[in-house]
């Protein structure tokens, strides 16, 4: 099947192609915005043919030297690079380097701000001057990136052009993706997309606490073709002690705090069953993730969200 677009409101479209659902929204000049939807089509037609032809390395551990050629490709590993202690392949962070790939086409004299939205996963350009809010999704399973119309989040923050971070990301269990730990979602605001979704990942799996309330299956048995190959990823989690729960956001919270201090993220949001727990970032130009300040409270935003 070929790539489609279609047009959805306020100016947004939405670029599908096999696995991959954009949502793209640009202000500015009107001309220069439709130029740049345009380039961004043209370059998402070629991102999947792009993936697939290095499928086979994607799928493989990041190891000491990265044998990628496509920039995409490369991205991915490059995101992953810092993790590869552990394992770890470079499809932790393709949604965000795909993201990341195709806001590169609105970077340019005319644009005041866009952002590309794949599945939840954000990169941004901001001119000097702009801004964006960002909506806070605590539960991935019901988040659908072509809803309609101002969203109900569960909290939101602002990026603003002088903040150092472009990209934001989105983990948890209940995701399109497998994670190792029990969080609902764990939303990292980082440089750069492929980044920051690299970062969530990593953070996701580290909110774990071994419960018999915790299911787990190998992942190969959840999807044939899974990277993950027989590691077992969570399936299931049951309601679990409040205090099980702190342990668990206790755990991924020090892991984000390491990253945070290597200089990796700006911040974090980590959820899981009803608790949070927020890394603030290191000083004031860091992140607006600082503004929830208390726990996510619904609220509408429009649509960039993670």
């Amino acid at each position: 099947m070929s790539a489609q677009r279609s047009a959805l409101d306020g100016g947004r479209w939405h670029f599908n192609h096999g696995p991959i659902d954009i949502v793209a929204e640009a202000h500015g000049d009107d001309v220069e915005v439709a130029v740049a939807h345009e380039l961004a089509w043209r370059r998402f037609g070629t991102v999947l043919d792009e993936l697939v032809a290095e499928l086979r390395l994607l799928r493989q551990p990041v190891g000491e030297a990265c044998a990628l050629e496509g920039p995409i490709a490369r991205r991915m590993w490059e995101a992953c690079a810092p993790y590869r202690a552990s394992f770890i392949t470079p499809m932790a962070a393709v949604a965000g380097a795909v993201a990341q790939e195709l806001v590169a086409c609105y970077q340019r004299e005319g644009i005041e701000r866009a952002w590309i939205n794949n599945g939840g996963d954000i990169a941004l350009h901001l001119a000097p001057g702009q801004s964006a809010r960002v909506g806070l999704f605590a539960d991935l399973a019901r988040f659908d990136i072509r809803e309609r119309g101002p969203l109900t989040t569960d909290g939101q923050f602002e990026l603003r052009a002088e903040m150092p971070e472009r990209g934001v990301a989105t983990s948890g269990w209940r995701g399109r993706s497998f994670s190792l730990g029990i969080a609902d979602s764990v939303t990292v605001i980082a440089a750069t997309a492929a980044e920051a979704d690299a970062a969530a990942t990593v953070i996701a799996n580290a909110v774990n606490v071994e419960d018999a309330g915790v299911h787990r299956r190998p992942a190969s048995e959840c999807k044939d073709d899974s990277d993950l190959g027989d590691i077992p990823v969570t399936v299931n989690v049951e309601p679990l002690a409040p205090a099980q729960v702190q342990r668990a956001l206790a755990a991924g919270a020090a892991r984000a705090a390491d990253l945070q201090r290597a200089g990796r993220i700006g911040s974090a949001m980590l959820v899981c069953q009803g608790q949070w727990r927020l890394v603030e970032p290191l000083s004031l130009r860091g992140s607006g993730m600082s503004s929830l300040g208390n726990s996510p409270q619904a609220a509408a935003v429009g649509s960039v969200f993670a």
